[in-house]
């Protein structure tokens, strides 16, 4: 995973931890129900990023015997926490506030004091928010939006702008409830905005969770490196046919590659073992991603 990547997460937490202790006082200073949602999405994004960043040092711990390909994966699993996260208190902490306040609603006092921390907020998150933009572009490589979050095997950038995104989202939404709360006079609408703060954060984390479970399970390389590595088998002469050619991301960067390949019959089984050594070699100098390589002789299907 890239510096880059690590800037933009420490960004977002220190930009976070301030916008929450903002977001809290002037919640406690009007008594705004969005202000307390948007308080407590701040509160829950910087737990967010320390777990993505205790998921990075984990996941560069080295294999061991109890896990021979090591600790890769240990970035997807806290990803995934951090959906669960965003779901649990995030979302429903917030929605819970706003059915409250539409229920029973109050006040919201000195509105002003809630204009100059939104737009304090909006001003932070903005720039957290470009960070992890810009980031995420380099990433791209000229792919689309979606391409490139469906492709990439490190959630860590798109997680943080997803959640960025969320976050401005929620700063309008809970900023037009305050407005109508006001012009209107009818502080329902403080609710009202808590619950679409909520509803925000519900389909950020739902989507997460679903992009991060699959990586959790393991997804397989991009086409173009299995491509590439059945041309790069078969080319050689030893070949008579590459059977299969499989590929499971064990980390952001890390591969284990397996192929089954058939050998000529009539091949001595030092040539075997030079071709095999020969092919590793060659894989690995293409692609460093494959960190462990898998390579089966077995006869061509018939």
């Amino acid at each position: 995973m890239a510096h880059g990547t690590k800037l933009v997460i420490y960004a977002a937490l220190v930009g976070n931890a301030l916008i929450a202790a903002t977001k809290f006082v002037a919640a406690a200073v009007t008594g705004s129900a969005a202000m307390m949602a948007e308080g407590i999405h701040s509160l829950v994004d910087t737990g967010n990023q320390v777990l993505l960043l205790h998921g990075m040092r984990r996941a560069k711990k080295p294999a061991d015997t109890r896990f021979p390909f090591g600790h890769g994966k240990e970035i997807y699993f806290w990803s995934f926490v951090v959906a669960i996260m965003v779901f649990a208190l995030g979302s429903g902490v917030s929605i819970y506030e706003g059915v409250h306040r539409v229920l029973h609603p109050e006040v919201v006092t000195d509105p002003v004091v809630n204009y100059i921390v939104l737009a304090l907020a909006f001003a932070f998150e903005g720039a957290a928010w470009w960070m992890a933009w810009r980031e995420f572009s380099r990433q791209r490589r000229g792919r689309g939006i979606a391409e490139t979050v469906q492709t990439s095997k490190d959630p860590t950038t798109f997680v943080v702008l997803f959640e960025d995104s969320a976050a401005l989202l929620g700063l309008i939404v809970a900023a037009v409830g305050l407005v109508l709360s006001q012009v209107l006079e009818m502080p329902v609408f403080d609710g009202i905005a808590s619950i679409g703060i909520g509803i925000i954060l519900a389909l950020t984390a739902i989507w997460l969770a679903v992009r991060t479970k699959s990586l959790l399970i393991g997804e397989a390389a991009e086409p173009a490196l299995v491509a590439d590595v059945t041309r790069r088998a078969g080319a050689l002469p030893a070949v008579v046919a590459v059977n299969e050619v499989l590929t499971l991301h064990m980390g952001p960067d890390y591969v284990l590659l397996n192929i089954s390949v058939d050998f000529a019959d009539d091949l001595p089984v030092g040539d075997i073992e030079q071709a095999i050594e020969a092919l590793t070699r060659e894989i690995r100098a293409a692609h460093p991603r494959i960190q462990r390589v898998f390579i089966e002789a077995e006869s061509r299907p018939s």
